[in-house]
């Protein structure tokens, strides 16, 4: 299962999130839920990167399947925008395929 933990300040603006895990949909190459899931999240930590001067962390581990992003000043309106747009593609995964393959939570930063 993908563990996906969306960090929040007091305001419940997006300041990060953290994915840890494999959905085991499928043999490993084969997982088209990894493979969706790893597409939205490196996607949006490019556009924040390329659209946007927001500054941020983020780090990449293939072996165990984390994914770790956040912001580390100000979030703009377009990199939170940005931030929506990566959970509602991974909300669509979920409702699409199950929640037994994407488990959602929330921590205050």
């Amino acid at each position: 299962m993908i563990q996906v933990i969306i960090l929040r300040d007091r305001e419940r603006s997006i300041r990060g999130i953290e994915l840890h895990g494999h959905a085991g949909y499928a043999e490993y190459g084969q997982d088209v839920i990894c493979a969706a899931v790893s597409a939205l999240a490196i996607n949006m930590a490019n556009s924040v990167e390329r659209l946007t001067d927001d500054p941020f962390k983020g780090s990449v581990g293939e072996e165990d399947g984390s994914f770790s992003f956040s912001f580390t000043d100000t979030v703009s309106p377009e990199s939170q925008l940005l931030m929506s747009s990566l959970i509602l593609g991974l909300e669509t995964i979920r409702d699409t395929y199950g929640a037994e393959y994407i488990h959602f939570r929330f921590r205050e930063v």
